[in-house]
């Protein structure tokens, strides 16, 4: 089991001096990873700064040596494909090949889709997300790009460099509740991402991902347990990361990021 954190960039840790700190830390500590939210509105009651992510995880790349770094996750149906494949290529230079891209439907919780004119619709933005993803990967092949699809369009590009991580920077996609689209879109790559599930819903969504795949074998699975019980029963249905996720502006933020991950649990 590997253990990140994933952190808010809100607040003081809007600022990314403050996040690189958090992270070298956290590296000293024996974290095996620091993953940071990708949102551009926040709900009332939450401090009101926030930092780009891939900004803050550039100064973050130059803080580190060892960590795995990433967003979880980005929502392609708020980006441009080409912007987001150059960012991680970049990033991916940067970090020595650590990155981990986590992707999404997105959510509007907080009007940041609808509140610049977004696709709200999830149907139309798993459509997104599929079409993206799938540019995203022809982009780091390196090789020459023709794609007219519903939603993007690529005329004879080619990108490079190409992302140090061969065949291509790992991919982890979010999933939630009842729904099988995201699990099965999660199986057909690298990681699955489960948000809000309890032991019965992880071990419905994996048994989607086995359908699938075949096993679990060389996929990860990153949760956030509640408690200890938590943490071993999900580590026993097959989760490969545990990611700690402090609460938005909250202080002790540095504290935990300072302790040995382990002790966050006590196993």
């Amino acid at each position: 089991m590997q253990h990140g954190l994933l952190i808010p960039p809100v607040g003081e840790l809007s600022d990314p001096r403050a996040l690189a700190e958090v992270a070298a830390s956290a590296e000293a500590a024996g974290w095996d990873g620091v993953f940071l939210w990708d949102h551009v509105l926040r709900p009332s009651g939450e401090p009101p700064a926030i930092a780009d992510p891939w900004v803050a995880m550039a100064a973050i790349a130059m803080a580190t040596t060892r960590v795995r770094i990433g967003p979880m996750v980005t929502p392609i149906t708020r980006r441009r494909p080409i912007k987001l494949a150059r960012e991680a290529i970049t990033l991916d230079q940067l970090c020595g090949g650590r990155l981990t891209l986590g992707l999404g439907l997105g959510v509007d919780t907080s009007r940041e889709l609808s509140g610049f004119g977004e696709v709200v619709d999830p149907k139309e933005r798993g459509d997104r997300l599929d079409e993206g993803v799938e540019l995203l990967c022809r982009f780091w092949s390196g090789e020459e790009v023709d794609f007219a699809g519903a939603h993007f369009v690529a005329d004879r590009v080619r990108v490079q460099p190409r992302p140090v991580q061969r065949p291509r920077i790992p991919l982890w996609f979010a999933a939630r509740g009842t729904a099988r689209r995201p699990v099965r879109r999660a199986a057909q790559y690298d990681g699955l991402v489960p948000i809000e599930v309890d032991e019965r819903g992880l071990a419905e969504m994996l048994d989607v991902v086995r359908e699938q795949r075949g096993s679990l074998d060389g996929f990860d699975v990153a949760v956030r347990p509640h408690d200890r019980r938590e943490y071993e029963a999900f580590a026993e249905l097959g989760a490969t990361w545990v990611n700690v996720e402090p609460r938005p502006g909250d202080p002790d933020t540095a504290a935990i990021a300072a302790s040995a991950p382990t002790d966050v649990f006590g196993v």
